[in-house]
């Protein structure tokens, strides 16, 4: 048994490292450092013309939580639909009610919709903010959700292992739960181990130092302190070496 990784790609160059280092999918996002929201039309589509494995594409219109108003719906519905038109294979997306439920109301248009264009469909770690994440499970499989990427209700999914077992146990096969959050080379050995999980989800990355010569070093342009020139990127190598040791116990 292979264990298959998706790599969480913030930008056409992170895409093509998570593809060069032999992830299986990616899930394609925006502002990482914030948890991810949707990528642009532009990265979209030039994503999909780079890259040969699949790309699912996050639908999160904002950070913060997952309570969305009547127009964010609509902004997320009009990003499934380029999605669609952009030929990726697959969404990932959640949306929850104030009292902590899934909003199988919307969610189960999201799906249809998905479905219809021959989509895969992943419930992403919205999953982790529900009051009774049980009832969620159930509730996510009967709605048509392919996979849930989830680090157990905890920061990490090393965190959440405990979670994230009895988690796989009760969907008995139903649905892939995919651990994500945290997951590295260091851990995801030990992480599979434990929980029995096939699929894994990490974004693999490096920060990358930038090639700019001349820095003004007394502005900052985002909310956080750290250098405004440098980024993330996802590192090919990287990717190798999760993937490697996530297979340790099958190749002994």
């Amino acid at each position: 048994m292979k264990i298959l990784l998706e790599v969480c790609a913030n930008s056409v160059q992170s895409a093509i490292a998570a593809q060069a280092g032999g992830a299986s999918r990616i899930e394609l996002c925006d502002n990482l450092h914030q948890g991810g929201t949707t990528p642009s039309y532009g990265q979209i589509k030039i994503v999909r013309q780079l890259i040969q494995i699949p790309v699912h594409v996050l639908l999160r219109p904002r950070t913060g939580d997952f309570l969305y108003t009547h127009n964010e719906f609509e902004v997320i519905k009009a990003d499934l639909n380029y999605a669609a038109l952009a030929d990726c294979q697959g969404i990932v997306t959640g949306i929850l009610n104030a009292n902590g439920t899934v909003d199988k109301f919307r969610c189960a248009q999201l799906v249809e919709i998905a479905q219809q264009a021959g989509m895969r469909t992943t419930f992403h770690r919205a999953f982790d903010l529900c009051a009774d994440m049980y009832q969620a499970l159930e509730d996510i499989i009967e709605l048509g959700f392919d996979c849930i990427l989830t680090s157990g209700g905890k920061t990490t999914a090393i965190e959440g292992a405990s979670k994230i077992t009895q988690l796989i146990q009760r969907a008995a096969g139903r649905i892939v739960i995919m651990p994500g959050g945290g997951v590295s080379e260091h851990n995801v050995a030990d992480l599979v181990h434990f929980t029995g999980a096939n699929e894994i989800h990490s974004s693999a990355k490096v920060r990358r130092k930038s090639a700019m010569t001349f820095k003004n070093t007394h502005i900052i342009i985002g909310s956080t302190f750290s250098d405004e020139y440098d980024l993330d990127e996802t590192d090919a190598d990287r990717v190798k070496n999760i993937i490697l040791k996530a297979n340790e116990q099958y190749l002994l």
